[in-house]
């Protein structure tokens, strides 16, 4: 993919090309679209979109590193608004459950993308590893300001909840998915507060 030079804005096309794909794949899938689809979509020739994605996983992984970039921007914002311990933690759950209800709405892009790349060392694949890490390791930071010692496990539980929830909120009622989810969130959060209660008092 060329890279857009520093303090310059990415051309309009490049902008076209990837707002399109990234409108399409999410809604479609990855391997069902092809690239003569996004061109056709977003109005460049064959020689723009080559110029800007030499190939069409270097388009993929623009469209999933907008998605990170995306996420991080809010989460993010989260952490920054909400300096009490649990806040942003409740925050981003609660970003999550809006999100899960949101018109077309169809899971997680990243879940999505990962069954359709199995290859662990495929670099689709990897950019997924990428953000979930990212993700996981916030939330570990957060979880070590209610209680550290099990922020790890608290983390792990909590990125299987949003997990669960981002696969069966296209599956079942949107409403019931994010409620569910949030009281699950509510509910550990509240384990691992009285956990870190516990042992402040003893």
């Amino acid at each position: 993919m060329t890279p857009t030079a520093p303090g310059t804005r990415p051309s309009e096309a490049r902008q076209r090309l990837l707002a399109t794909a990234t409108r399409i794949f999410y809604s479609e899938g990855i391997h069902s679209v092809g690239v003569d689809r996004i061109i056709a979509e977003a109005k460049v020739t064959r020689a723009t979109f080559y110029r800007h994605f030499p190939s069409k996983d270097d388009l993929i992984l623009a469209y999933l590193r907008e998605i990170h970039e995306m996420d991080r921007g809010a989460v993010d914002a989260v952490i920054t608004t909400e300096p009490r311990p649990v806040a942003p933690l409740l925050a981003i759950a609660t970003f999550i459950a809006e999100h899960i209800q949101s018109p077309g709405f169809r899971g997680c892009a990243f879940l999505n993308a990962a069954a359709e790349y199995p290859d662990a060392a495929h670099p689709v694949r990897q950019e997924i590893i990428a953000h979930r890490q990212w993700f996981l390791d916030t939330l570990t930071t957060l979880m070590a300001r209610v209680e550290e010692e099990t922020a790890e496990s608290a983390a792990r539980h909590f990125v299987m909840l949003r997990d669960g929830a981002m696969a069966a909120g296209c599956l079942f009622d949107p409403a019931l998915v994010s409620e569910t989810f949030l009281r699950g969130v509510e509910g550990l959060l509240r384990i691992t507060a009285e956990r870190q209660s516990a042992e402040s008092a003893g």
